[in-house]
């Protein structure tokens, strides 16, 4: 049997007269899918900072002082004529890096869900039913004579 007959074996007349009309229905849903990937990574990186901080050292600077009645003493108390040394040991400050490893932030991924309307398109069939009918007697066939020549006479332009 072939497509055709079988279609009209389905939708021919039944034992009550009367023919099923039947229609596809569209039903959209949804399904879940991967559709990428997010990772976080943690890589180093060096960069280069500055500071200023201030830094002191130590200079030497001689001093000479008159002889005077008030160091007199101190002047006198060594011997006459002589030599020697005095040494002052000088002092600077230089600046000295530390590292130090501190927690700053915690970075974590979430996933957020956003709804958005899709438009879905498709093709549905449909059956349609129409009824034709025949006359087959000679009055229809007068009948029609006459309204098609009442007709051609209420036409504009007929006199």
């Amino acid at each position: 049997m072939t497509g055709r007959q079988e279609g009209a074996d389905r939708t021919g007349m039944r034992g009550d007269d009367a023919m099923t009309r039947s229609e596809e229905q569209m039903h959209v849903g949804v399904e879940r899918r991967e559709s990428g990937r997010a990772r976080l990574r943690k890589y180093v990186v060096t960069e280069e900072v500055q500071q200023t901080v201030p830094v002191s050292h130590e200079e030497v600077r001689v001093e000479r002082e008159p002889i005077t009645d008030a160091n007199r003493g101190d002047a006198l108390a060594g011997p006459e004529i002589s030599e020697a040394e005095h040494e002052v040991t000088l002092h600077e400050e230089r600046p000295v890096v530390e590292t130090e490893t501190v927690p700053v932030e915690r970075v974590r991924m979430v996933t957020e869900e956003h709804v958005e309307d899709e438009v879905v398109r498709g093709r549905v069939r449909k059956e349609r039913i129409e009824a034709e009918t025949e006359r087959f007697d000679d009055d229809a066939a007068r009948f029609d004579d006459e309204s098609a020549r009442l007709d051609d006479e209420r036409r504009p332009g007929r006199e």
